[in-house]
Protein backbone atom coordinates (compact mmCIF):
# COMPACT_ATOMS: atom_id res chain seq x y z
CA UNK A 1 0.00 0.00 0.00
CA UNK A 2 1.54 3.28 -1.05
CA UNK A 3 0.52 6.50 0.67
CA UNK A 4 1.64 10.02 -0.20
CA UNK A 5 1.89 12.75 2.39
CA UNK A 6 2.81 16.26 1.33
CA UNK A 7 3.45 18.68 4.14
CA UNK A 8 4.96 22.13 3.74
CA UNK A 9 6.43 23.85 6.73
CA UNK A 10 8.75 26.75 7.18
CA UNK A 11 10.98 27.05 10.13
CA UNK A 12 12.99 30.13 10.87
CA UNK A 13 10.89 32.60 12.83
CA UNK A 14 8.00 30.16 12.88
CA UNK A 15 6.65 31.38 9.56
CA UNK A 16 4.41 29.06 7.56
CA UNK A 17 3.47 29.76 3.95
CA UNK A 18 1.23 28.21 1.35
CA UNK A 19 2.57 26.95 -1.95
CA UNK A 20 1.64 30.19 -3.75
CA UNK A 21 4.34 32.05 -1.80
CA UNK A 22 7.40 32.67 -3.95
CA UNK A 23 10.43 30.72 -2.79
CA UNK A 24 14.09 30.52 -3.66
CA UNK A 25 15.53 27.04 -3.10
CA UNK A 26 18.88 26.84 -1.35
CA UNK A 27 21.88 26.22 -3.59
CA UNK A 28 25.60 26.22 -2.85
CA UNK A 29 26.21 28.08 -6.11
CA UNK A 30 23.55 30.79 -5.79
CA UNK A 31 23.95 33.47 -3.15
CA UNK A 32 21.29 35.93 -2.05
CA UNK A 33 21.34 39.53 -3.24
CA UNK A 34 19.51 42.49 -1.77
CA UNK A 35 17.15 42.30 -4.78
CA UNK A 36 15.85 39.01 -3.32
CA UNK A 37 14.54 40.82 -0.21
CA UNK A 38 11.12 42.03 -1.36
CA UNK A 39 9.20 42.37 1.90
CA UNK A 40 8.40 45.51 3.86
CA UNK A 41 10.19 46.10 7.17
CA UNK A 42 8.19 44.84 10.12
CA UNK A 43 10.51 46.06 12.86
CA UNK A 44 12.23 49.30 13.75
CA UNK A 45 14.97 47.39 15.58
CA UNK A 46 16.51 45.39 12.73
CA UNK A 47 18.43 46.29 9.59
CA UNK A 48 17.27 43.14 7.76
CA UNK A 49 15.35 39.92 8.23
CA UNK A 50 15.73 36.63 6.41
CA UNK A 51 12.73 34.32 6.27
CA UNK A 52 13.92 30.84 5.42
CA UNK A 53 12.89 27.37 6.40
CA UNK A 54 12.67 23.69 5.75
CA UNK A 55 9.99 21.94 3.68
CA UNK A 56 9.43 18.23 3.36
CA UNK A 57 7.27 15.67 1.65
CA UNK A 58 7.28 11.94 1.89
CA UNK A 59 5.58 8.83 0.70
CA UNK A 60 5.38 5.43 2.34
CA UNK A 61 5.14 1.80 1.35
CA UNK A 62 3.71 -0.54 3.97
CA UNK A 63 4.00 -4.32 4.03
CA UNK A 64 2.54 -5.78 7.21
CA UNK A 65 4.41 -4.03 10.01
CA UNK A 66 7.20 -2.83 7.72
CA UNK A 67 7.09 0.84 6.73
CA UNK A 68 9.41 2.16 4.05
CA UNK A 69 9.64 5.91 3.56
CA UNK A 70 10.82 7.99 0.62
CA UNK A 71 11.30 11.67 1.38
CA UNK A 72 12.47 15.00 0.02
CA UNK A 73 13.62 17.76 2.38
CA UNK A 74 14.34 21.20 0.92
CA UNK A 75 15.41 24.59 2.17
CA UNK A 76 13.77 27.78 0.93
CA UNK A 77 14.16 31.53 1.21
CA UNK A 78 10.92 33.54 1.17
CA UNK A 79 11.46 36.88 -0.63
CA UNK A 80 8.15 38.52 0.32
CA UNK A 81 8.75 37.84 4.03
CA UNK A 82 12.42 38.93 3.91
CA UNK A 83 13.31 42.59 4.00
CA UNK A 84 16.10 45.09 4.54
CA UNK A 85 16.64 48.79 5.12
CA UNK A 86 18.99 49.96 2.33
CA UNK A 87 20.27 52.89 4.37
CA UNK A 88 21.50 50.51 7.10
CA UNK A 89 22.74 47.56 5.07
CA UNK A 90 26.03 46.67 3.43
CA UNK A 91 27.79 43.60 2.08
CA UNK A 92 28.68 42.41 5.61
CA UNK A 93 25.01 42.36 6.62
CA UNK A 94 24.06 40.56 3.41
CA UNK A 95 26.64 37.86 4.22
CA UNK A 96 25.12 37.63 7.72
CA UNK A 97 21.65 37.16 6.22
CA UNK A 98 22.98 34.59 3.72
CA UNK A 99 24.33 32.60 6.64
CA UNK A 100 20.83 32.43 8.17
CA UNK A 101 19.71 30.77 4.92
CA UNK A 102 22.76 28.48 4.96
CA UNK A 103 22.02 27.49 8.57
CA UNK A 104 18.53 26.44 7.47
CA UNK A 105 20.20 24.12 4.93
CA UNK A 106 22.42 22.67 7.68
CA UNK A 107 19.29 21.69 9.59
CA UNK A 108 17.59 20.34 6.46
CA UNK A 109 20.56 17.99 6.18
CA UNK A 110 20.13 17.00 9.83
CA UNK A 111 16.50 16.20 9.09
CA UNK A 112 17.45 14.09 6.06
CA UNK A 113 19.90 12.15 8.23
CA UNK A 114 17.31 11.57 10.96
CA UNK A 115 14.66 10.44 8.49
CA UNK A 116 17.08 8.05 6.80
CA UNK A 117 18.12 6.52 10.14
CA UNK A 118 14.64 6.13 11.65
CA UNK A 119 12.69 2.89 11.62
CA UNK A 120 9.09 4.03 11.22
CA UNK A 121 5.88 2.39 12.39
CA UNK A 122 2.39 2.70 10.95
CA UNK A 123 2.19 6.05 12.79
CA UNK A 124 4.72 7.43 10.29
CA UNK A 125 2.93 10.74 9.77
CA UNK A 126 3.17 11.63 13.48
CA UNK A 127 6.73 10.31 13.70
CA UNK A 128 7.91 12.44 10.76
CA UNK A 129 6.11 15.48 12.20
CA UNK A 130 7.84 14.91 15.55
CA UNK A 131 11.26 14.77 13.86
CA UNK A 132 10.43 17.95 11.96
CA UNK A 133 9.35 19.73 15.15
CA UNK A 134 12.54 18.71 16.96
CA UNK A 135 14.73 19.83 14.05
CA UNK A 136 12.81 23.08 13.74
CA UNK A 137 13.17 23.87 17.46
CA UNK A 138 16.91 23.18 17.25
CA UNK A 139 17.13 25.37 14.13
CA UNK A 140 15.37 28.24 15.89
CA UNK A 141 17.72 28.00 18.89
CA UNK A 142 20.77 27.81 16.62
CA UNK A 143 19.65 30.86 14.60
CA UNK A 144 19.20 32.82 17.83
CA UNK A 145 22.62 31.72 19.09
CA UNK A 146 24.14 32.86 15.78
CA UNK A 147 22.57 36.32 16.09
CA UNK A 148 23.55 36.62 19.76
CA UNK A 149 27.16 35.54 19.28
CA UNK A 150 27.71 37.76 16.24
CA UNK A 151 25.62 40.63 17.65
CA UNK A 152 23.69 40.61 14.37
CA UNK A 153 26.95 40.81 12.33
CA UNK A 154 28.43 43.67 14.38
CA UNK A 155 31.03 41.44 16.06
CA UNK A 156 33.14 40.88 12.94
CA UNK A 157 35.54 38.34 14.46
CA UNK A 158 32.66 36.14 15.66
CA UNK A 159 30.94 36.62 12.29
CA UNK A 160 34.06 35.33 10.54
CA UNK A 161 34.16 32.32 12.89
CA UNK A 162 30.54 31.50 12.09
CA UNK A 163 31.15 31.95 8.35
CA UNK A 164 33.97 29.37 8.51
CA UNK A 165 32.04 27.02 10.78
CA UNK A 166 28.97 26.87 8.54
CA UNK A 167 31.05 26.70 5.33
CA UNK A 168 32.91 23.69 6.76
CA UNK A 169 29.64 21.95 7.68
CA UNK A 170 28.20 22.55 4.22
CA UNK A 171 31.32 21.09 2.56
CA UNK A 172 30.69 17.71 4.20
Amino acid sequence: MKQLFVLLFSGWMGISFGQQESQIPWSQEVRLTWADFKGKPTSDDAAATTASGISYRFSTNTWGNQVEIEFVVTTHFYPEKSWYRPELCDAQILRHEQLHFDISEVFARKMRTRLAATKFTKDVKAEVAKIYDEINMALYAFQNRYDNETNFSRHREKQSEWNRKIADILKD
